[in-house]
């Protein structure tokens, strides 16, 4: 079990350094990757505002191109690293791809899936939550200390 927490937050740094990539860009520091079989296939972070695109989330963007890097559609055997907690719209696109895990850092009361949608992934997908968490949502205070 300690191995897998290890694993967990090796990876969910890995996702905070794209969500600090978003925030040197001055976009929503969200950062996300996607690990198949032991191996980063895909890392993104939130470009909403470089895209001018409410959809480019992260999470949107890692899973695109895992889909591309894997040849398909479906992120069986995957599991997504993202350092905020998924909107609803990502949280479905999560369960259409059929990813097998997903494990975030910090919640988010005010958009996460968990409030409004909880039944959006797919029933067999597998959700850690709190991973590295004050760090991720530090992060996130940062940002939005910096904007008011």
């Amino acid at each position: 079990m300690e191995d897998n927490l290890k694993k967990d937050e090796e990876y969910m740094r890995r996702a905070l350094m794209e969500a600090q990539a978003a925030f040197d860009e001055d976009e929503i520091p969200v950062g996300a990757v996607i690990v198949c079989r032991d191996r980063i296939i895909s890392r993104a972070h939130n470009l909403t505002e470089m895209l001018t695109d409410v959809t480019a989330h992260a999470e949107m963007q890692a899973i695109t191109s895992g889909a591309n890097m894997l040849g398909g559609k479906y992120l069986k055997d995957c599991t997504l690293y993202v350092t905020v907690e998924p909107c609803v719209m990502c949280a479905g696109a999560l369960g259409w791809s059929q990813i097998s895990r997903v494990v975030y850092g910090a919640g988010d009361e005010k958009r996460g899936y968990t409030k409004y949608a909880p039944q959006a992934l797919h029933p067999k997908t597998i959700v850690t939550s709190g991973v590295l968490e004050d760090e991720c949502r530090a992060l996130m205070q940062q940002f939005f200390a910096r904007k008011r």
